[in-house]
């Protein structure tokens, strides 16, 4: 694995034992969705308590007990079958799969069709091919999970999904400390990790995140988290999540910002920030090292259906393509850095 970080000499922990397996996790969760879906549109969104229950292996758990509300921004607002955000309590959770366990992003389709478990699919590839790349990212875990609404007024549905691991123990994990505020300063990040970030958003054509800035002045960063390194540097690294609006998952409701001046967010243009090239010259030395990983992820995939699968395979390739062709690099990427050369 690559890793695209401010140090090798980072103390790291294990993960807690639901993310130490990319084994698939059979589930129920059963909920009154009728209730938690109407509160979508609320500012306050109140949680709703219900039952999980998970077979892993020949072992079954039942009637754990869980809280669930609607999370996110547009999936929240547009989707027939918005996320969740699950709430577990720790101390009834010690000795089985969700030890350690609280608050869980679970991200789940759209909407009930094939073509939105694919997308499912290509949005926790990003993950797996993140964290293949470096050390520092967020750990995932399938679920096959079956949703039952309690208030009986929806239909159950069984449906690929996955959870996300917490920030808090992202850190925890990999000897890292939370940072919490507002935007921050370019020169603040570590550069090479960030060079790194950039060039994976070029490779998934993400243009929905920042590495400094959030949707509001009071927080930081968009579909990113900062964290400071633990080298006492004081740099800062930033690992993205939430992939729903890139190329690379190319949703039907994803869209670009006015100001890139592309048509589709299948289409690539680098906006990562200007810095010294070594590290863009690092990233893509990565990238080209971690080539056939990334290659067998994708090929090796059970979340989605051959023809998905080869076309994700085409679009890796041209992104490989681009970086390896020295005029391109020079132009499109070097050559199209925003702001002034940061050094560091």
């Amino acid at each position: 694995m690559g890793s695209g970080a401010a140090s090798a000499d980072t103390v790291t922990h294990q993960a807690k034992p639901l993310f130490q397996s990319h084994d698939p996790v059979q589930a129920v969760l059963s909920v009154p969705l009728t209730q938690i879906y109407k509160q979508r549109k609320q500012k306050v969104r109140l949680y709703q308590e219900g039952t999980f229950a998970y077979l892993d292996g020949n072992t079954k758990v039942d009637n754990i007990a869980v809280k669930a509300r609607t999370r996110g921004n547009y999936r929240r607002l547009n989707c027939k079958n918005p996320p969740l955000r699950l709430n577990f309590k720790k101390k009834q959770n010690s000795d089985n799969l969700l030890a350690g366990q609280d608050k869980l992003k679970l991200v789940g389709p759209c909407e009930n069709s094939r073509s939105n478990s694919n997308l499912i699919g290509l949005e926790y590839l990003a993950y797996q091919i993140f964290e293949r790349v470096s050390d520092y990212h967020f750990k995932t875990r399938l679920l096959k999970l079956s949703y039952v609404d309690t208030d009986k007024k929806r239909k159950p549905r069984t449906v690929t999904t996955f959870v996300i691991e917490d920030a808090a123990d992202v850190a925890k994990r990999s000897g890292l400390k939370r940072h919490k505020g507002g935007g921050v300063t370019r020169a603040q990040l570590d550069l090479k990790h960030a060079a790194m970030v950039e060039l994976f958003q070029l490779l998934i054509s993400n243009y929905d995140y920042s590495l400094f800035r959030g949707l509001t002045a009071e927080e930081c960063c968009h579909n990113t988290r900062l964290f400071k390194a633990a080298d006492g540097s004081g740099k800062l690294i930033t690992i993205p999540y939430d992939f729903d609006m890139s190329g690379f998952v190319d949703a039907p409701y994803s869209t670009v910002p006015e100001r890139y001046r592309i048509r589709s967010s299948r289409e690539r243009k680098y906006s990562g920030f200007c810095k010294e090239e070594q590290h863009t010259r690092d990233a893509i030395s990565l990238f080209n090292k971690e080539r056939a990983g990334i290659t067998a992820l994708i090929e090796n995939a059970s979340v989605i259906d051959e023809r998905t699968r080869k076309s994700t395979l085409r679009y890796v390739d041209r992104f490989f393509e681009m970086i390896n062709d020295e005029t391109t690099v020079q132009k499109k990427i070097l050559g199209a850095c925003r702001g002034n050369i940061i050094k560091g």
